[in-house]
């Protein structure tokens, strides 16, 4: 084992620098949840990598605890190590539903990220390369009535507080929204687009596997969304500073045509300046999905 593990982290450390750059081409994103449990073994890293490879992801996003054991942490390092070898970036994904209130919820989103950057200073030659934020407070019972972004101030505030750290530590910085976030008027949409540089819409419940449409129905039906979506977020706003955006997908909209829906994205979207491309929600349905299922 340990033989096998220290080949790995060679062949992995040897081709890291290729990994540094940013890709030419549009974001493939992907989630990977529960990332030190879903990797127990060297062949569980290589079966990720492996579907990253086959579903052409450029970045993961794989969840990070606040407090991880040393054989956890051994594993997320090689883990970050594996992906750089193949030119993947590699997220840091923090994930909380009060992190956008003061005090204690925001306090402890930012120590979370701290920790993130403490995990880089021990594995230098293998750093994660960015921040994931996954903040819901729209999965609040009182955030949950149509058009309330009372919580929006609060959210800005902390996106705003990660970056002065991310942007210190030359660390990407992105965060998954909501749609309804982007329903704001110019001043509200203008303070959420600036405070982050990247953001991930999560664009779900388009379609069901089992509601009929046709898949050219349904490419043109996430056609159209994504285009009023991205016309709503940007409207009115013409600063040069504003986030770019990527569009989330799931698995259980689209079941074994959510590749196709993905491509879909990037053929639609590829010449508006503002897209940043497309991510994948998750790695982990691959996973519980049977076999003769499952797509790359």
């Amino acid at each position: 084992m340990q033989a096998f593990l220290g080949a790995l982290l060679t062949l992995a450390l040897a081709a890291l620098p290729a990994a540094a750059g940013a890709a030419s081409g549009p974001v493939h994103g992907l989630w990977l949840w529960k990332t030190t449990s879903v990797l127990q073994t060297p062949q569980d890293a290589q079966a990720a990598l492996e579907f990253c490879r086959s579903a052409g992801i450029t970045e993961v996003y794989a969840s990070v605890p606040a407090h991880s054991d040393a054989a956890e942490e051994r594993r997320l390092a090689q883990f970050v190590a594996l992906l750089h070898a193949s030119g993947i970036r590699v997220e840091a994904l923090i994930s909380s539903i009060n992190g956008d209130e003061d005090g204690a919820p925001r306090n402890k989103v930012l120590s979370h990220v701290q920790a993130i950057l403490e995990f880089n200073r021990r594995h230098a030659a293998q750093p994660f390369d960015g921040v994931h934020l996954d903040i819901e407070p729209q999965q609040r019972a009182e955030n949950k009535v149509p058009g309330n972004l009372g919580f929006l101030p609060g959210l800005v505030e902390t996106y705003r507080a990660v970056r002065t750290i991310t942007d210190g530590a030359r660390m990407s910085l992105n965060a998954d929204i909501h749609n309804k976030l982007l329903k704001g008027d110019p001043e509200q949409r203008r303070s959420l687009l600036t405070s982050v540089p990247r953001l991930t819409l999560m664009l779900y419940e388009l379609s069901r596997p089992d509601d009929g449409a046709t898949p050219a129905e349904k490419t043109e039906k996430l056609r159209q969304s994504s285009a009023d979506f991205f016309a709503m977020a940007y409207q009115g706003l013409d600063a040069p500073d504003v986030a770019k955006m990527s569009i989330a997908l799931r698995t259980p909209d689209y079941g074994p045509q959510l590749p196709e829906m993905l491509a879909a994205l990037d053929a639609a979207n590829l010449r508006n300046a503002h897209y940043l491309g497309w991510a994948r929600h998750s790695y982990n349905d691959t996973l519980a999905a049977p076999a003769a299922s499952r797509a790359p």
